[in-house]
């Protein structure tokens, strides 16, 4: 319920802290002098759009405060979302709005954003403003009231959790559908790239040793000079280089040989024929080196002509794919093979999920079938209460139908309540998170076929019925606070008279705030206030205030709101009847 209400130059208000009582309260005053203010106030406090007009003049900044008790417990998870501290026995609001025309929202003194109080708004307090007959052609309101009724919580979750996943995994679909149509665009040329690549057998650093290998085959003469020369010089003058010269290792043995006898002399040049010793070794393995590769060194032109090819091969792909380096196309190589195979997975991918789509609107399907045919069996029992209540209200012959048909069918349809509308199970095009179905209210005042209620109802009755609908929607909701801004505009009489017993009726089970110009309706209410504007001296401008009546007061009041300016003695009377 709403607690209290603070609120600083806001419009023409300069101050104003109340406090509220449960129950059905009364709010009365004068045309202009600021009840429509106070609704304005209440709506900025929770999220309404911010106008710096609102600021009072000569103020730099508005405040409105509401104080809530006892909140709705389903409200703790959206503050969990939001990370915003819960209190389960008050919740305040506070906004903050400075002529910059920034706007700061506070929830449990913790800022919040206006989305959030937007969000939380509708479970704290249902206003209902003139305007809000409106309602009556909004389908949503229509759908809402009906599974409220027919007590449809659990299954319209389910439908709504359901369509949730349900459009996700479309949407999951479509995008893979995207990757794939953009990767088989180009998968001949991908395949055609990897083909080629995959065909030129790369090897890391193959390049390289190419290049080296072409300088020697180029040079071939030149490097088989130099061998046999070598080889020559090293055999000595007959030029025998099949096997290590036999004259010069014979020369160097017996050289050695003669060392070995001088060492006896001279101690000192006994390392001189190791180190001949070693030399000769050397030059015999260098001779044995040299002929090996005078043996296997290959001048074959066929050789230097497969070499140049591949050269010339690895060459053009490293231009072709703009690579600095065999490396590169391997990478490239591998890249594109992934890249395929990525394809193939992908519509594995999509295969499966097409599955798990099929089979959540199989579910989505039959979860919405059974939403429906819970709102064909409550379609009518709801038509009868309603008509049972616009009936009390002095409409005798009234009809008030609620009529329930899949989209896509005519109105009126599925008025047999074995009819089961709508495409085959498995086709989901037509259902949205709260299901299958669209309401229609057909109204009639005299008894004959009803029709749109929207069009079709004067306003005094369209205020007997939206009174009513609210009446039935408060009993299946857990809504703690609603106001009605002059919901009885357009009767008078006897039909104010039960029009205010209904919501005083309300008021025993919830609190509600009835803003009036009916004293019907204004006597019903357990607390009372009035809300006046007077000229204040000292800033030279009228300001709006709200106070409670109470013992004569109100009877003044209602006297008044009977007779007008001039109260006589019958109005007084009246009055005091009206509150016994």
């Amino acid at each position: 319920m709403l607690a209290s209400l603070k609120i600083q130059n806001y419009v023409l208000i300069d101050s104003l802290e109340v406090s509220f009582p449960e129950g059905l309260v009364i709010i009365t005053g004068q045309t202009g002098a600021g009840k429509s203010i106070l609704i304005g106030a209440l709506g900025l406090a929770l999220g309404a759009k911010a106008d710096v007009t609102a600021i009072a003049e000569g103020a730099e900044t508005c405040v409105v405060e509401a104080e809530f008790t006892q909140p709705d417990p389903a409200l703790e998870p959206v503050f969990g979302q939001e990370d915003a501290e819960w209190d389960p026995s008050c919740l305040i609001v506070r906004r903050v709005l400075s002529r910059t025309g920034r706007s700061r929202c506070f929830v449990n003194d913790c800022p919040a954003s206006a989305a959030f109080l937007g969000r939380i708004a509708g479970s704290l307090i249902d206003i209902h403003s003139q305007h809000q007959n409106l309602l009556l052609s909004d389908k949503r309101f229509q759908l809402s009231l009906l599974d409220h009724f027919a007590g449809n919580g659990e299954w319209l979750s389910r439908v709504g959790d359901l369509y949730a996943r349900h459009r996700e995994l479309k949407g999951q679909i479509a995008r893979l559908e995207e990757r794939i149509a953009s990767a088989g665009a180009q998968r001949d040329y991908h395949q055609s790239l990897l083909e080629k690549l995959t065909a030129a057998s790369l090897k890391e650093g193959e390049l390289e040793s190419l290049l080296e290998e072409e300088k020697r085959l180029a040079n071939a003469e030149n490097i088989k000079e130099a061998l046999c020369g070598a080889l020559s010089a090293l055999g000595g003058a007959d030029g025998e280089n099949a096997v290590p010269a036999q004259a010069l290792d014979a020369r160097l043995r017996a050289a050695g040989k003669e060392l070995d006898r001088l060492e006896k002399f001279f101690p000192g040049w006994a390392g001189l024929a190791s180190r001949l010793e070693s030399a000769r070794i050397e030059i015999d393995d260098i001779f044995s080196e040299l002929d090996r590769a005078n043996e296997s060194f290959d001048a074959d032109g066929g050789r230097l002509e497969a070499v140049q090819e591949r050269i010339s091969l690895l060459q053009g792909l490293l231009a072709k794919h703009h690579c600095t380096g065999v490396g590169d196309l391997i990478a490239l190589r591998d890249s594109l093979s992934a890249l395929l195979a990525d394809d193939g997975a992908l519509q594995i991918e999509r295969d499966a999920l097409r599955k798990q789509e099929a089979k959540l609107a199989e579910e989505l399907s039959a979860a919405a079938e059974r939403l429906h045919q819970a709102r064909l069996k409550a379609a009518a029992p709801l038509s009868e209460a309603i008509t049972a209540s616009i009936r009390s209200l002095e409409l005798p012959y009234a009809v008030f139908r609620v009529e329930v048909h899949a989209r896509g069918t005519a109105s009126g349809a599925s008025s047999d309540p074995g009819f089961v509308p709508g495409p085959e199970t498995g086709d989901v095009s037509h259902i949205n998170a709260t299901g299958k179905d669209e309401v229609a209210f057909l109204f009639s005042a005299n008894g004959q076929e009803p029709a749109d209620v929207a069009r079709c109802a004067s306003g005094g009755e369209v205020s007997r019925i939206m009174l009513c609908l609210k009446d039935w929607m408060a009993r299946y909701t857990a809504m703690p606070a609603m106001i009605f801004d002059e919901i009885d505009s357009g009767v008078s009489g006897s039909v104010a008279d039960k029009m205010g017993s209904m919501i005083c009726s309300m008021g025993g089970r919830m609190q509600v705030f009835a803003i009036t110009h009916l004293p019907q309706v204004a006597a019903k209410g357990q607390a009372h206030y009035l809300v006046s504007k007077d000229f204040n001296p000292l800033t030279h401008k009228a300001v709006s205030g709200l106070r409670r009546l109470s013992g004569e007061e109100r009877v003044l009041e209602l006297a008044r709101m009977l007779s007008g300016s001039t109260l006589t003695d019958e109005a007084v009377a009246n009055a005091r009847a009206l509150l016994r």
